[in-house]
């Protein structure tokens, strides 16, 4: 988790540069990951001022770690991130929902992404991609 050193509260509005600075990422970097990731949508006020809450704040270090740490292309890295917001949706619902209904899944898709309380299950759940993946590459590598 991001580890910020300005004395606000740690569910406070941060600003891009506040975000860059924490995690090491440029802004610039940080405003192209808004356009490719659908999921990530930090506040803009008047002016076109971003705040970050922490839920996106939590989704950036996810992007971070999928995309500089363990290798996965932008849209394989906003494919994982789906994956986990439909399932975390499913969860939500009690399994009301079959798992091939796209339309329903788009309809009611929240914008603002997952939020701090997925975090852990977000782990959990690309840990276990990674294990997959790692047990596909020894298996063609045989």
């Amino acid at each position: 988790m991001a580890q910020f050193e300005d004395g606000k509260d740690e569910g406070a509005l941060r600003t891009i540069g506040e975000v860059s600075e924490a995690l090491g990422i440029k802004p610039h970097v940080l405003r192209y990951w808004e356009q490719q990731f659908a999921l990530l949508k930090p506040l803009k006020r008047s002016g076109g001022r971003r705040y970050y809450r922490q839920s996106d704040v939590a989704l950036v270090e996810t992007i971070d770690r999928l995309v500089n740490r363990e290798g996965y292309t932008l849209k394989g890295a906003e494919a994982v991130l789906r994956a986990q917001t439909k399932s975390e949706y499913d969860r939500r619902r009690g399994g009301e929902r079959r798992a091939g209904d796209r339309r329903a899944s788009a309809e009611t898709q929240s914008p603002g992404g997952p939020g701090p309380e997925a975090a852990p299950k977000l782990a959990e759940t690309l840990a276990g991609l990674k294990r997959v993946r790692d047990r596909l590459a020894r298996a063609l590598e045989a």
